[in-house]
Order: C-alpha cells, then structure tokens, then sequence
C-alpha cells in the first residue's frame, strides 16, 4: 500500500491503521480510498485483530478531507452524485469491530467520514476541527449529517456553517462531546491505542454486538439524511472553475475557539 499503513501488535490484538500522507497532509486521493476499503475489508477477517486505532502521519493533520487533485466524474443528474468518501469508512465497508480515532493537528472536511464512522476520538491539544465547504461556495451535506449526530445541533451547525473562519479547538470539541478525551501533547495515539488494547482483551463477540447496537441507534437517520445529500450537493455546489477561484483567494486568518 501506498497511503495507508497498518500495524497490527499481535500481543493486544490492536491493529493501527495511519494515513499515510503527511506531504498532503494526508488527504484522501482516490488510491486511499481503494486502499482503506481493502484494509477494512481484510480486517474483517483477521480475528486476532479485535480493535483498531485510526491516526494520520505526522504532526500538521490527521486529514483535510479529500484532495483538490483527486479528479472524481459525475454523473449529469443531480439524482446521481459519486462520493468515493462514502465508501472510506470502517462501516461503510462492513467492519463492526471498535474503531478510536486518534486526531492531532487538522480534521477537517472529508476528515468527517472517517471520524462519523469511529466509535470516539481522542486527541491532543494541537487538534482542530473545521470544514471549509461554505466558503468555496460548496454545501455541506455529509459531513454536516454525520457532524450533527456527534455534537449539538448549534454547535455542528456553527462549525459546518463558518468554513475556514473559525476553527474548533480540542478542548472546544471535548466540550461538546465530539472528542472524549484530550491528552498531554503528543499523546492521542498512546491514549487511543490504551482503549483500544482495554476493548480488545473483552470478549469479542460482546464488544462488536455493541458497536452493531449504537450504530443501528444512528443508521436509519443516517440514511434518510443522506439520500437528499445529492441533490442537495447538485444544486448548491458552485461550478469546479469558481470554487477554484474561491479556494485560491481563501482568507488565511481564522479564529480558534
């Protein structure tokens, strides 16, 4: 694999996948997608693996979401919408072992997807969370629907709302529930991978029937959300040439709170 790392610690039983494109600052091209859809796949099937930490490489991001570059066609019906983010996450790929996300630096964007499918965050004081979608003249729509199930509604809608003015800060997001824990600089990894190994040494059967259990409290919302994101994304997006324009001439200042 080229952009996904997995290390898998046979002793705990935790596996650790990381985003692995810190020159990027580990943004999901089209080749991750495909890569950490295999990975969740396999790990189905690897029954000595029984809890896995998610991470992105280096110190600036966990992940700004997907690449500018990355080139996706669309269909012309606004009906029909292809978002490779959708298939990027752990349940969306069938995988219904525990998943902790481990966040330091930039979450932002298609950073969602990944964090809506894990079970809780940890991070360090260095972790912001934001979207930009509004101020490139985009709409919001999965991300906000999988935003507005881990936070109050006025605080994912200020988020998702404010773009690149304003960034939410670890103790910001420990705050409103989207991170359950904040460690000491440098140390969300060590944090997660402390639950994950917790997690992985109870029966398994238990702990995956539980993850199975929250996520159905969230599906069916999910899903009646989701299918109006199409549209929603068709009529609201402006064209590629001016959302590029925007994100060239994009403010560089922003506040932290």
């Amino acid at each position: 694999m080229n952009t996904v790392r997995l290390d898998v610690d046979a002793d705990t039983g935790v596996a650790v996948v990381t985003l692995d494109r810190p020159e990027r600052l580990n943004a999901v091209d089209l080749e991750m997608v495909r890569e950490l859809g295999e990975v969740w796949r396999a790990l189905r099937f690897e029954d000595a693996v029984r809890a896995v930490v998610l991470t992105g490489a280096g110190e600036r991001a966990f992940s700004t979401g997907i690449d500018r570059d990355a080139v996706v066609p669309q269909p012309s019906s606004p009906y029909m919408q292809d978002d490779p983010l959708l298939a990027v996450g752990p349940k969306a790929n069938g995988l219904w072992k525990p998943v902790v996300a481990a966040v330091r630096g930039m979450a932002c964007g298609g950073a969602f997807y990944l964090l809506g499918e894990s079970e809780f965050v940890v991070a360090d004081p260095t972790a912001v969370f934001f979207d930009p979608h509004t101020t490139y003249g985009m709409v919001s729509a999965y991300e906000s629907v999988l935003m507005a199930q881990r936070m109050p509604y006025g605080e994912a809608a200020r988020m998702m709302l404010m773009g690149t003015a304003e960034r939410i800060s670890a103790r910001r997001a420990h705050e409103v529930g989207l991170v359950s824990e904040v460690t000491e600089e440098g140390g969300a990894l060590a944090g997660a991978v402390r639950c994950a190994a917790v997690l992985a040494g109870y029966p398994p059967e238990g702990v995956q029937g539980t993850v199975r259990a929250l996520w159905a409290a969230r599906e069916t919302a999910l899903a009646q959300a989701f299918a109006q994101a199409p549209h929603l994304v068709a009529l609201g997006n402006l064209p590629a040439e001016r959302q590029a324009e925007l994100f060239a001439g994009r403010p560089r200042e922003y506040r932290v709170r």
